[in-house]
């Protein structure tokens, strides 16, 4: 049976079933869903959780409270590497723009060898200190060039403008909102340094539980993406409304997040296995872990199908 048909005899095995689905602004996952209605005929049910932050994601996944969460790799990975019941079902890919090293619009800084001494702001473990520990191996340069500020990016989101900092490594939509509206400049982006995927994490019992459901969810959500790259300035104008944000800065976002959802193919799993190994080698996570132990392909072959499908159709 094809991965397509698959999917559509699967389709019957979700009559009834609830998905606790955990969502953060970031993947606006409900979001590009109920704009593009992707959802529309599914029998199963959708219950959503809002979270503003990926910790909180991780602590659902980990009590058995959700069923799929969004959060970043590195978010996941400290969270697998504890032994939680959790899997990497499927990964969620975006423009490496869309993850940048941001200087104030007056700053002289033009690379990172202009941070020498200078305060950067970053999280453990998260994308921020990620992309300037990369940047600072690939120019050559030791960890303690630069020196480091521990901020949660809203409060480095204030410290940038007001002189607290001087450098400000983050993700969508906090660049959005500093380029709109403070004239922030991207110095560096995750472009050629770091991976920037994002998971699509499951609570292990849920995978064979809910199988057929969640993985109906999974290209239905492949579709919605796909909608969204057609329909960008419509959408980011109804994501305005519903997540709080200024137009411009949304359309500025949406305009060029370039928002996937893919399989877990050997590429996912090295570039996990390489963000991984780099968390080891920071300090962040103790010692090795191994990647595999967590991964799933049990939905590869119905998101490759559909997603060529997809594109096909996009391409007529």
């Amino acid at each position: 049976m094809s991965a397509l048909g698959a999917l559509h005899a699967g389709a019957a095995n979700a009559q009834g079933v609830t998905l606790r689905v955990g969502d953060q602004n970031y993947y606006n996952v409900r979001a590009s869903m109920e704009a593009s209605g992707a959802l529309e005929g599914a029998n199963y049910q959708v219950e959503w959780k809002h979270f503003q932050s990926a910790a909180p994601v991780a602590e659902g996944l980990n009590a058995g409270a959700l069923d799929l969460g969004f959060l970043g790799d590195s978010g996941f990975l400290f969270l697998a590497a504890k032994g939680a019941p959790v899997k990497l079902i499927a990964v969620s890919r975006q423009n490496p723009d869309t993850i940048a090293l941001l200087v104030p619009k007056d700053s002289p800084v033009k690379s990172i060898q202009d941070l020498k001494g200078k305060k950067v702001a970053y999280w453990p473990g998260a994308w921020s200190q990620q992309l300037t520990l990369r940047a600072l191996e690939k120019a050559g340069l030791p960890t303690d060039y630069v020196q480091f500020v521990k901020l949660m990016p809203v409060d480095a989101a204030v410290a940038l403008p007001n002189g607290a900092i001087d450098a400000f490594p983050v993700w969508e939509p906090y660049i959005s909102q500093q380029v709109v509206h403070n004239g922030a400049r991207p110095i560096i982006t995750a472009r050629n340094l770091m991976p920037g995927v994002s998971s699509v994490a499951a609570y292990a019992p849920s995978v064979n539980a809910k199988h057929a459901a969640i993985s109906d969810f999974l290209v239905r959500l492949q579709k919605a993406r796909a909608w969204v790259e057609t329909h960008k300035d419509a959408y980011a104008d109804q994501w305005a409304k519903k997540a709080g944000l200024d137009r411009d800065v949304a359309r500025h976002w949406i305009g060029q997040a370039g928002m996937t959802i893919d399989p877990v193919d050997k590429q996912a799993v090295a570039d996990y296995q390489g963000t991984s190994d780099f968390l080891t080698q920071t300090g962040a996570l103790p010692t090795r872990f191994d990647v595999s132990k967590i991964v799933d392909t049990s939905f590869a072959p119905v998101l490759e199908a559909k997603g060529q499908a997809t594109r096909q159709s996009a391409s007529r």
